[in-house]
Formats: structure tokens, sequence, C-alpha cells
């Protein structure tokens, strides 16, 4: 009988490992869209077939518990659980003891098996690599088609193996058979090149993310971020910098660091330019919306970095510059109003939804949109109409129409508890009578209807809700946030006052002198002071300079 070859032959020796990926089964799995997640995997379908045995349809309950009852089924339940708990050994004793009885593993055995020897344990750290690149070859050999997670794990194997070519490669190969990699499929390979310090490959896997959709998030910047300062690429800090801008806004601790210690360089202080044309910064900053110009490097010498504060008139106490406000455009706003109505329309009962924005096309727009719940809850267990009533009127008074913003409500708050008193049942009879209240139905989630309300209306939303669970996630990173720091106001805690939006923008901003200010996160707590990176260089023939001199003879 032939050996197969040593386990880590199928990546190094690609041109073994590709026919494999490549088979019969995998090209006809492509073409005829198998499903090989389900039960039957593709090795038992060629088995039955040349058996010439008949498949007899089942109920789908009898067959879960067909499964379930089975060897298979027993096995998965065992695996499931060593997943939970993190525990390799059994998974591989459960594997080892499979094997020798015979049982068929399919594309959930193999994954649960692949996820677990790559994830990194103190206690055996060489058992996942040396096991999993033998159980992702017995899985090949048994002809049970890879998916997105498979290949994922087994870059992880590969990175383990502090081997990222071989996880790029994975990656390519999972793309050549048609399977749509992730943002988890890159990281690998993206880790594993930034860590070694091969920023070149690096920006090869950086490209191939982008030239497949997928957009970078924090962990993986920052580490693009870290690898181009270690090697000095003064030209993709700058880019990466901007991407930071345009997708995080605002950075983590461990990121701020890798900021200062570009800013703090002896390198940087090389880098910039000394003289530049004012024309193109101001068009920079017009086409960029306002807080960036995009014109590289601007000045010379060494950088004064500090940690600061800005104030909230959004002057920066270090360095005295005030800093923007970057509006939203609103074409984008149209845009995400349709979104979150498609979004809304899937996750709660249509007609329900429906009826709201025919309702609030009637009695709309509003000045500013109010998440009742939040507010008459926000000091303790007890709803208060009294605290609700004291916010709505406040909004009344800074409404430029001076009317009542609209009230979302749950029908049970509307109905109900607190609501049967009598001075209450006033408040919300006036409110229905003015056509600023609306009760959401049963079976509904709020938060849906004062969002569309508030985006729909361009006006302002109250609520404390940091606005972070999976609902919000689903709105993504890009608008969602900046929408949000433009609306949202928020009821003080300390007092009855009204925390209105900022009047800048919490972002990374690069200034029309080549100066750099870096908010970090904190908590959404206006009142907890936001620590911020303040980059400065002289401001000796600086534009800023060119600005107030000439601005200066325009007054005399």
């Amino acid at each position: 009988m032939a050996r197969l070859p040593h386990p880590l032959s199928i990546f190094t020796q690609l041109h073994y490992w590709r026919p494999l990926l490549c088979c019969h089964y995998a090209k006809r799995a492509l073409t005829a869209g198998t499903n090989f997640s389900s039960l039957t995997t593709l090795a038992r379908t060629d088995k039955s077939r040349e058996g010439g045995t008949t498949t007899v349809k089942h109920s789908s309950k009898a067959r879960r518990k067909a499964f379930y009852e089975s060897p298979e089924g027993v096995l998965l339940r065992k695996l499931n659980q060593c997943s939970y708990d993190g525990d390799v050994i059994q998974a591989l004793c459960h594997y080892d003891e499979a094997r020798k009885l015979g049982v068929l593993l399919n594309l959930d055995h193999y994954n649960k098996l692949l996820y677990l020897c790559s994830v990194e344990n103190a206690e055996v750290p060489h058992l996942g690599l040396k096991r999993g690149f033998e159980i992702f070859q017995q899985m090949l050999d048994d002809r049970v088609q890879p998916n997105e997670a498979t290949f994922t794990s087994a870059a992880r194997l590969a990175a383990a193996k502090e081997d990222p070519d071989m996880a790029f490669e994975l990656l390519k190969q999972m793309k050549n058979v048609a399977i749509a990699p992730k943002l988890r499929s890159y990281e690998p390979a993206l880790f594993g090149f930034c860590k070694r310090g091969d920023a070149e490959k690096a920006y090869l896997v950086d490209a191939d993310m982008i030239e497949s959709g997928i957009a970078a998030e924090e962990r993986e910047l920052s580490a693009l971020l870290e690898v181009s300062v270690k090697t000095k690429k003064e030209d993709k800090v700058y880019e990466i910098l901007h991407r930071l801008r345009a997708t995080v806004r605002q950075v983590s601790e461990s990121t701020s660091r890798i900021v200062q210690d570009w800013f703090n360089s002896e390198y940087a202080a090389k880098i910039g330019k000394e003289k530049w044309d004012v024309n193109k910064v101001r068009e920079g900053i017009l086409q960029g919306g306002g807080g960036w110009h995009g014109q590289g490097w601007l000045g010379s010498g060494r950088w004064k970095m500090v940690d600061t504060q800005v104030n909230e008139d959004g002057v920066c106490l270090s360095c005295g510059e005030k800093l923007v406000s970057i509006d939203v455009d609103p074409k984008e706003t149209e845009t995400f109003a349709a979104s979150l109505s498609k979004l809304a329309c899937q996750k709660e009962a249509k007609a329900n939804f429906v009826h709201f924005q025919k309702w609030l096309e009637r009695h709309g727009p509003f000045d500013a949109v109010v998440d009742g719940a939040n507010v008459g809850l926000s000091n303790g267990h007890n709803f208060s109409f009294s605290r609700l009533n004291t916010v709505v009127e406040q909004l009344r008074q800074i409404s430029p129409s001076k009317r009542l913003p609209l009230i979302i409500l749950h029908i049970s708050r509307v109905n109900g508890g607190p609501a049967q008193n009598p001075k209450n049942r006033r408040l919300i009879e006036n409110w229905k009578k003015n056509g600023a209240l609306y009760a959401t139905p049963q079976g509904s989630n709020d938060d849906w209807y004062w969002l569309y309300a508030a985006v729909s209306c361009k006006c302002l939303l109250l609520t404390d809700d940091e606005m972070r669970d999976h609902l919000f996630q689903l709105l993504g990173s890009s608008f969602f946030p900046r929408w949000k720091e433009k609306h949202q106001v928020r009821a003080s805690t300390s007092g009855g006052s009204l925390i209105m939006p900022p009047c800048y923008s919490i972002v990374i901003q690069e200034s029309a002198n080549g100066s750099w200010h870096v908010p970090t996160v904190t908590s959404d707590d206006p009142e907890i002071p936001r620590k911020w990176l303040c980059a400065t260089r002289s401001k000796k023939n600086s534009l800023h300079s060119v600005w107030t001199s000439s601005s200066r003879s325009d007054c005399t």
C-alpha cells in the first residue's frame, strides 16, 4: 500500500494539493450547487449510487431523529461539546474512535475538528497543529468538499506554523474553487506577514481583500499601520491613517500607541513637504467634505505629539486649533433611510411597519424624535411620564417650529402601568391630539420605529441608547456612526438639561497646516472627557500662517 505524503505536503507541494481541490467531486459540486453541510455527504452519495441502492424519502422530522440517534449524530454532539469546552484532546479521541468504528464524517464533523486544532492551546501547543493537517488530508481523501470555514481553519493552522505564505496560498485556492472568502479568511495571512515584518506581502493580501470587496476593520488596519511604521513606508502610513479616518473614525489604545510611535520617530521628522500647493490643499478639503485634504505629509521637522482634550467648541486644548464638523451627505441619508426601511420590513411584521411609514407621511416631518421607553426608564425600573414630558417640552422649546417632537412608545406603555394614572393619561391624550405619539404594536421592536423616523425626517433623535446591539450592527460601520454623531441628543444624568450633538466631528482630522488630531475610543457618555492625540509641527511658513497673514492684510 502506497504511503500518504506527509500532512504538510498538501500545502507545501501545491502540485499535489491543487488536484484534490479541483477533482471531479469539487467540479460537480460547483456546477450542481450541492449542499455539503447536509447529512448526506458526497462520499455517501457515490457509494449509494455505486451499490444501486434506492433512496427512501422520509419526513424532515424523521430524518433529524434518525441522524440524532446515528453514530454520526452522536459524534457531532460530542464534538460540539468539545468545541464549547475548548477541549481539543477529547475531540481528537472521539475522532480516532470514530475512524476505528468506520463512522462516516461529514463537513460539520471535520470543521469542528479543524477549528479546535486551529485554536491555540497552551497545554498541547503542537498537538492541534500536527493533527490538524492530518485531518484536513483525510477530509480530502474522503472527498468531502471544503467550505469557507474549512479553508479558514486550515489557514489558521498555517499561521500557527508561522507560514503566512501557506495561509495566503490557501486563500487563493479557496477563491479558485469559487468559495467566497470572509474577513476572517484573510486574517491568518495578513497578521502573519505583518508579524514577520514582510510589509510588501501584507500589502498584497490587503489588495486581494479590497479586490474581493471585503473592508478591513481596525485590527487589520492597525496591523498594516504597525508594519508600515516599522518598515518606514511613509506613504502607506499616510494612506492607512486615512483609511482609519474613513472607517474606524476613533482608534483603540493599542492603535493609538502605534500612531504615537510614528509621530515620535526620527524618520517621521524627515518626511514632509516644506512647500506645497495651497490651492490643491484647499480643493482637497472642499472635495473631501472637510477635515482632511489628502495631499500628503505637510511641513518639516520633528513632530510635537501630546495627549490632549477638545473643548465643547471643538478647540484643541494643546495647539488651539478648531476642529471642523463634517457634514453628512443628504443623498447618503436618503439611501440609508431606504435600506433601513427594507431591513425593518424584514425583521418586523411588514404590515405594521408600512402602516407606521404611512402614518409618518401624514403627520411628519418632525424636528425631533424621542425614544420614549429609554427616556422614561432612565432613572430606574419605574417608568416616569414626568421625566419623559420634561425632555419633550425641552425639545419643543428648541424646535424651530415650536412643535412637539414625535414620541415613540410601545403600546403596552401607552395603555398599562403608570399610563393609567389620570395625570399621565392626560399627557398621553394631549400627545395623541397633537399627532406627536405613535404606539408601536405588540411583538414589535420600537428601535426600528424611532430610528427610521429620525433618519427619514432628517431630525434630532433623543435617546441614551448606546446603539451597539445586534440591530445596530446590521446597519454597518460606514454611514450610521456619522449620522448618529450628528443627530443624537442625550438627556443629562446629572441634571435636566439636554446634551446636544457636538459642534465638531469626533473623527481623525488632518488640518490644512499639516497637523493631525486623533480621537481615542472611550465611553459614548459625553460627560466623560475623550482623549485626543495632537500631532503638530512648527507653524512657520505653514498654510495656516499664509491664510492668517492674508486675512489680516485684508482687514487693514
